[in-house]
């Protein structure tokens, strides 16, 4: 009996390995948009968004983790996430994740106010993390 291909999933950040699982299917957001990973395809080497990867885990289920950018890149059935923070959708705490996300409006508020347009580039990348923290959990 043929055995169904599988890729191997492995995130990590500085911090060291927050996820590993085998898969037939990741979907990852790019900087140049979602890409759907499936074993065997093509080598790839790719940045991150600031959103969730999605591995798949049964017929309708996905794991998923909230990653801050970084680079995927995969070759050999073995797909390598680094990213600069991410965590399971499991781990992440909502309550902290809102304090940042009403500290980083407040930010743009202030930078919008200071016409400082750096501060409010670094404002607005915090809200995006944040955000994306709370759509995952909240799945």
């Amino acid at each position: 009996m043929d055995e169904k291909p599988v890729l191997t999933v492995n995130v990590v950040t500085p911090d060291g390995s927050v996820y590993e699982n085998t898969t037939d299917l990741v979907i990852c957001t790019t900087t140049v948009g979602q890409v759907g990973i499936m074993p065997n395809r093509l080598p790839l080497l790719a940045s991150l968004a600031i959103d969730k990867i999605r591995v798949k885990t049964g017929e309708d289920t996905f794991d998923e983790v909230a990653v801050s950018g970084g680079f995927i890149e995969f070759s050999n059935n073995v797909l390598s996430v680094v990213a600069s923070a991410a965590e399971r959708k499991e781990e992440i705490d909502t309550s902290r994740a809102e304090r940042a996300r009403k500290r980083a409006e407040a930010r743009i508020a202030k930078a919008k106010e200071n016409h400082d347009d750096n501060e409010l580039k670094r404002a607005e990348v915090s809200l995006r993390r944040a955000i994306n923290r709370l759509s995952v959990s909240k799945k």
